[in-house]
């Protein structure tokens, strides 16, 4: 009535195979759940290790994005700055005398040419043990270009910490 490949036919007790009784097919079935019960087990210890460490992957990234986004908005700021200091400069310039003006001229070319070293010395950065870190106020540069001398600081980052301190004070009127 059922095909023989579908249901076999009970074992004899002359012929060789596999017997199993009621008792060891239960016990081959309780192996099988415990065993595929610490799989699944582990596969979820894994599966919440992942998911953890996506979810602080994604803590991370969103406080890089903001970082970024406030860096940005930042570089903007002071480049808008930057280009109303230059403004005033520029009002300002006819005003004084043909000497001050050469050394406001040269003193914004040597501002314009801010190397990363310099950056680094200004924001106190020590990359290269042989740079000075020399602290330089705007009452610094105006007496020393009133004395017509260099300035006591590191000449390329006289002008960028001038405009740092100006705009400090000017943030703060």
């Amino acid at each position: 009535m059922y095909p023989q490949g579908r249901h076999p036919a009970p074992h004899q007790p002359g012929q060789p195979g596999f017997k199993f009784t009621v008792a060891e097919s239960c016990d081959r079935i309780k192996d099988e759940f415990q065993f595929l019960q610490a799989q699944y087990h582990s596969l979820k210890v894994e599966y919440d290790k992942l998911a953890n460490e996506k979810t602080e992957m994604q803590r991370h990234y969103v406080m890089y994005y903001e970082m970024s986004y406030g860096l940005n908005i930042e570089m903007h700021k002071q480049t808008e700055i930057a280009k109303r200091l230059n403004a005033i400069l520029a009002q300002i310039m006819p005003f004084l005398s043909q000497e001050h003006q050469q050394q406001v001229a040269q003193a914004v070319e040597r501002a314009k040419q801010v190397t990363m070293t310099e950056l680094n010395a200004i924001i106190g950065v020590r990359g290269l043990p042989n740079l000075p870190l020399t602290v330089c106020t705007p009452l610094t540069l105006l007496h020393s270009a009133r004395d017509g001398g260099k300035p006591a600081c590191t000449e390329g980052a006289a002008i960028p910490l001038a405009i740092y301190c100006l705009n400090s004070h000017f943030t703060k009127i």
